[in-house]
């Protein structure tokens, strides 16, 4: 009998709203049928990462962050490095407040991978402070909805994530 907190479970339950999603979610399911190193940030083909959506109680605002390597705004997020239990990470993220182009991180090259990324929709507190974290951003923010996809520079995340993340966001029955 499968754990019903199991990632695998989670996304063997999960429903793809699009082709898109039915592609990554076939993706997933077989990088898991691989073994765990997809959860680890040295498999370099391909690894895990999680993150979060964070809006404001009334959901009228998302917080991003400056995202130094793509000099763009962007969702909270990073690798599972070896985690399963993916919302603890997505929360990890955004409490320290993303297929990756090769790029130098900390003096070394990290080559181009892929990220199989899963996003949580969490909600914050738009009145607490939230902090930079240096070796990752130079800003974060609270942004209306409209306004966070004008501030992003990376037309795929903002055309075919994070628009479908705030269309989502409407059809939530709260």
């Amino acid at each position: 009998m499968k754990d019903e907190r199991t990632f695998r479970y989670q996304l063997e339950e999960f429903e793809p709203c699009n082709k898109q999603e039915e592609a990554d979610k076939r993706l997933f399911l077989k990088c898991l049928s691989e073994g765990d190193s997809v959860f680890l940030r040295e498999n370099e083909a391909a690894h895990i990462s999680a993150s979060g959506w964070v809006v404001n109680q009334t959901m009228d605002r998302v917080l991003m962050a400056y995202h130094n390597i793509y000099h763009s705004w962007a969702w909270t997020g990073g690798h599972a490095d070896g985690e399963k239990d993916l919302l603890s990470v997505a929360m990890r993220e955004a409490r320290e407040v993303l297929t990756v182009d090769g790029h130098e991180k900390n003096g070394a090259y990290v080559p181009s991978h892929l990220h199989l990324n899963v996003t949580y929709l969490l909600r914050g507190d738009d009145r607490e402070e939230i902090r930079t974290k240096e070796d990752e951003n130079s800003n974060v923010g609270w942004f209306s909805l409209n306004n966070c996809l004008e501030a992003v520079n990376e037309p795929w995340m903002k055309e075919r994530i994070y628009k479908k993340l705030i269309e989502k966001m409407g059809n939530l029955k709260i």
